[in-house]
């Protein structure tokens, strides 16, 4: 496994110093000052460079590493949705749960692979627990719209983002001691449909596919994207337990419903006046920012594994 974790990283960092050494060309040659588009692509990159480095010290530590990061992208992507959503005095308890014991509880839960008791603790346990903390307070004031922030925070933040290192849970035959491998090829297919969306759109876009939601989106670049990761889906299927066409196949539902996944996420942004989640990611916005299709797309993707390959 470390082998081929070694290829991937090795490839990761090829296609990264290539992107580098682009933009360092593009920037030298175009006129001063800078264009904002070569700025904002410089940014990315460099933004890209901290993130590989930090899931490849993660790889590393292996189960516990992975455990420890995701947790840790839940608190910041959290922390990035309560502040952009109403809040009252009276929802101070509900929120410190929500950092203090729903986040180590959910996280504990993956790494003691309870799975019982993993994918109902939020969904049933908070959901009805959550509200009724609040409404003994007696505080009714827009009291149905800050439950469901409250709720929709924990699902996207804490319960859709805790499936990644669930991953490592499974147990598929033949595949035994590389679940981190189905960590690389989802991030990879995912955040890399997520790059060719963006292209596709840019050389071919003309159709927008959601102009009030979404004005960058295209019918253009969802398709080629789409087309264009199940293809790299199928190349990576051999870090995986699926044969190229069964790679092929999830990679396109996976990050099928990572579009769907940014989708909603810029209806929320839109919904509350602002165009990033926050600021922590330089070039690229917020946390949720950079998860938001990979929140849609590991709930489906563990399940599907779950279902279809473990035993």
């Amino acid at each position: 496994m470390r082998h081929d974790i070694s290829i991937l990283i090795i490839g990761l960092f090829v296609v990264l110093t290539t992107a580098s050494a682009t933009a360092a060309v593009l920037s030298a040659r175009a006129p001063k000052p800078l264009s904002a588009t070569l700025t904002n692509l410089s940014q990315r990159i460099n933004a890209w460079w901290v993130m590989v480095a930090l899931m490849t010290v993660a790889f590393f530590f292996g189960r516990y590493g992975m455990t420890i990061l995701f947790a840790l992208i839940s608190f910041a992507a959290l922390r990035e949705f309560v502040t952009l959503t109403h809040s009252r005095r009276s929802d101070h308890w509900v929120l410190l749960g929500m950092f203090g014991i729903v986040i180590p509880f959910q996280y504990w839960l993956v790494w003691t692979a309870w799975y019982g008791l993993f994918v109902i603790f939020i969904p049933v346990y908070c959901f009805l627990l959550m509200p009724a903390i609040t409404a003994l307070h007696g505080d009714t004031e827009r009291f149905l719209e800050r439950i469901a922030a409250q709720q929709w925070a924990i699902m996207i933040s804490v319960y859709c983002v805790s499936h990644v290192p669930a991953l490592l849970t499974l147990n598929v035959p033949g595949f035994e001691g590389r679940n981190l491998l189905l960590i690389a090829f989802l991030i990879i297919v995912v955040q890399g449909s997520d790059v060719l969306q963006y292209i596709f759109g840019k050389l071919f876009g003309k159709h927008r596919f959601s102009p009030t939601v979404s004005p960058s989106k295209t019918w253009e670049g969802l398709i080629g994207g789409l087309v264009a990761s199940s293809l790299l889906g199928a190349l990576l299927s051999f870090i995986t337990p699926f044969s190229p066409l069964q790679a092929s196949a999830v990679a396109f539902v996976a990050c099928t419903m990572g579009f769907l996944g940014g989708l909603v996420a810029s209806a929320i942004k839109r919904d509350q006046g602002v165009k990033d989640w926050g600021h922590l990611i330089e070039g690229h916005g917020g946390m949720l920012d950079r998860t938001d299709s990979l929140v849609f797309a590991a709930p489906i993707f563990f399940h599907i594994v779950r279902y279809f390959w473990t035993v």
